[in-house]
């Protein structure tokens, strides 16, 4: 019977139309169903099959003319068909499984990856460019061919819900989260001897949970078929010695290992400025490339490379096939406030308070090292908001513990400045001062200071607080929805309070919400998306929505109000918003700094503005330099120690005196640093950039997917369409539709 039917031919049974496919026995025929998926195919054995389930030819009869119908029905029927495919014409199989339509560029990982076997990539597009979007579109695709049948996605703890989400509403694929507060709750669905990692095909996986031993292990011999490592910058072999670090890089270098493993590695900072940490990651996609240098390596070395790893500039992408770009224009300002006369007295209290504790005797090591970076912390605080002040002064002094173990092994530099890559937490270092050994003069002075401090929380005396709320409120009215990153959890509930009381007077449905790291994952998701429903919305933030989590869908502008003491950071936060995606054509980035505030002022000379130069004049966010880390404290050390700096009132300058000299020097510094991470970064986007795969012939085959399964315009010409047809009346509108509902069917 098997050979009565020849591959192609269409029959009917089970009452479902079936498809023919080749079959290599007689006595099986294989069928798929008529616009099925790979997964619903299957086989008839003959010798077993009831004589009442036999397969029959069918066809669809050619139309006739008693089949005319009204053009308007044959539309609605036409681009209904096309809707229902979900298996694409053309060489990309999973389009027709996704909820919206790839651009173009964001297909070039994917062609990369389907040349490989197994696949090993890197994709370190600029942030912002669509990465998640790349990798995932590469493992749908290997689904929908067959090639696996398996995913992991590893990633931080916070981003677990999110890939959960782009998963679901864009590739229709259904993942399990795997964590401590998960995983006891999989576990009980599993009626056999297999773990989480054998059973649940999708996983999401928490990386600080699975990076220890005992689940390494586990993970390691059950692995997916497809691995997807995301921020993967945070799992590089790390130069210094912190231990969270070095088991992120051995869960990921165990499985590399494996020959036969596919792996994808996400990050816009691959290079977080330190050479063997970058090559670290190279060395996961081939073990040959951990000793590949890029600036000094063969052209042989450089090419072989290029086939693993892509990295592209915005401006790469945005010239691409020379359409409209979907990106945002993005305007960075800075704008200074001057502190007010009793804040500038209490600061300089504060900073003669800070400079006395740097001046010791015989002292060890420890010693010293605690109260320097003690009275740098108290600094940081004060300049921050006066309830970080606050915070920091009226911490009990004098529990002193002469014990150097108490600085770790990841706390071996300055804890008071920030870390590359968002490691550091959002509560002020008062375990610092805790640990002070001070006399009772100078627990009475900390007192005595916070008390001060606490009659500064007004915007009359707070004149940062004052210029965050008038530019909140310019935004607000220019309709912008603001994010204000602030470094402080005290900082971040403190203004976001003032704002609240403020705001409110000036509008009445407006959401203004405070998000730090007392909030847990899942609550702050729930903040951000009952905010959305809001027209007005101002969030207040610290650096646990900086990186990673993208809030484009809802805010538009960006008020940096604590400077970052770490240019990468100012990358980071506004990636957030200033991404593919965002809806509005122009996102505003502001930068908030004291005019007399010396702390401000070196941090913003020595460092930042640096960045943002590079970045205006090459269009690339070059990290910071592997020893600017260690040229930041000199710097800010010679600030203390400077007998006191001379501030001009005309034109708001600062002297540092003889530590000018030294500021400079310092400065000259970064920007050697700055200039050599330049050339290295534009030479790796030169060469990694991907400019032999031709962009309009990706495009003609997305077209053609387009003419077979329908793009975003039929998916809303059979909405419109179906709608009127109903008897539905729909008024187009400038921005959508308005839709009458009262002629819609109840059921």
């Amino acid at each position: 019977m098997n050979r009565e039917f020849k591959p192609g031919a269409l029959v009917k049974f089970r009452k479902r139309n079936w498809v023919i496919l080749p079959s290599t026995d007689s006595e099986i025929i294989i069928i798929k169903p008529l616009g099925g998926a790979e997964e619903e195919i299957t086989g008839i054995y003959i010798p077993l099959q009831f004589q009442a389930e036999i397969p029959t030819s069918t066809e669809f009869p050619n139309p006739t003319g008693e089949n005319l119908g009204d053009f308007e029905s044959a539309k609605i029927l036409f681009n209904a068909s096309k809707l229902s495919f979900r298996n694409a014409a053309g060489p990309f199989r999973s389009l027709a499984r996704l909820s919206f339509r790839p651009r173009s560029y964001q297909m070039l990982p994917l062609i990369m990856a389907l040349k490989q076997n197994p696949i090993r990539l890197l994709i370190a597009d600029d942030v912002g460019v669509g990465k998640t979007i790349e990798a995932l579109l590469i493992a749908r695709e290997l689904l929908d061919r067959g090639e696996i049948k398996s995913l992991a996605v590893i990633c931080l703890p916070h981003l677990c819900e999110q890939w959960k989400e782009e998963l679901k509403n864009k590739f229709s694929i259904e993942a399990e989260i795997i964590r401590s507060s998960t995983v006891a709750k999989l576990e009980r669905q599993i009626q056999d001897d297999r773990n989480v990692h054998q059973f649940f095909p999708f996983q999401i996986i928490s990386i600080d949970y699975i990076k220890s031993e005992r689940r390494k292990q586990i993970f390691t011999q059950s692995c997916p078929e497809l691995v997807i490592v995301d921020e993967a910058h945070t799992c590089a072999k790390p130069s210094g010695a912190s231990i969270a670090q070095q088991q992120r890089y051995h869960l990921l270098h165990q499985i590399s290992k494996n020959a036969n493993q596919n792996l994808i590695l996400i990050s816009a900072t691959p290079h977080s400025g330190k050479q063997e940490e970058f090559q670290s990651l190279l060395g996961l996609l081939k073990p040959k490339f951990e000793n590949v240098e890029i600036s000094v390596t063969t052209d042989e070395n450089r090419k072989e490379l290029a086939n693993h790893f892509v990295q592209r500039r915005r401006a790469d992408v945005e010239k691409w096939m020379n359409e409209e770009t979907p990106f945002p224009k993005r305007i960075a300002e800075e704008l200074s406030y001057t502190l007010s006369p009793n804040y500038e007295n209490l600061f300089a209290e504060v900073l003669n308070f800070a400079k006395g504790l740097t001046k010791s005797g015989e002292e060890s090591k420890f010693s010293k090292r605690l109260k320097y970076w003690s009275a740098l912390a108290l600094l940081r605080g004060v300049i921050s908001s006066p309830a970080a002040g606050v915070e920091m002064l009226r911490k009990k002094a004098g529990n002193y513990i002469d014990d150097e173990n108490f600085l770790t092994d990841e706390n071996e530099s300055n804890p008071v400045l920030d870390d590359d890559f968002g490691n550091e937490s959002d509560t002020a270092p008062t375990q610092l001062i805790e640990k002070l050994k001070i006399t009772d003069l100078q627990s009475r002075t900390l007192k005595n200071l916070a008390d001060k401090f606490e009659n500064l929380k007004n915007l009359r005396d707070d004149k940062k607080a004052q210029e965050a709320y008038a530019l909140t409120l310019k935004w607000l009215k220019q309709g912008f929805n603001p994010i204000i990153f602030c470094r402080y959890i005290a900082t971040a509930n403190y203004l976001g309070d003032l704002l609240k009381k403020e705001l409110a007077k000036d509008y009445k449905n407006i959401s203004v919400e405070i998000v730090t790291g007392e909030i847990h994952d899942e609550q702050r998701k729930e903040i951000i998306a009952e905010m959305g429903n809001s027209p007005k919305r101002v969030l207040i933030a610290t650096s646990c929505l900086s990186e990673g989590i993208n809030l484009q869908e809802s805010f538009t502008a960006i008020l940096h109000y604590d400077l970052p003491w770490n240019p990468n950071k100012l990358e980071q936060r506004e990636g957030r918003i200033d991404r593919y995606g965002q809806n509005s054509p122009t996102v505003k980035i502001m930068l908030l700094y004291g005019k007399n505030n010396p702390i401000d002022g070196v941090v913003l000379k020595v460092l930042i503005r640096k960045a943002r130069e590079i970045r205006r004049t090459t269009g690339i966010a070059v990290p910071f330099p592997e020893n600017s880390k260690s040229i930041l404290d000199a710097v800010l050390n010679a600030v203390l120690l400077q007998p006191e700096p001379k501030i001009s009132t005309q034109q708001i300058k600062l002297d540092f005196g003889e530590s000018t000299d030294i500021i400079a020097k310092k400065e000259l510094e970064v920007t050697n640093a700055y200039q050599k991470a330049q050339k290295r970064e534009t030479l790796s986007r030169s060469i990694f950039a991907q400019h032999s795969i031709k962009a309009d012939e990706i495009e003609a085959d997305l077209k053609e997917t387009d003419l077979a399964i329908g793009n975003v315009k039929t998916v809303n010409d059979f909405v419109v369409q179906a709608l009127k047809f109903l008897g539905v009346q729909v008024d187009k509108l400038d921005e959508g539709y308005r839709v009458f509902t009262t002629n819609l069917p109840k059921k």
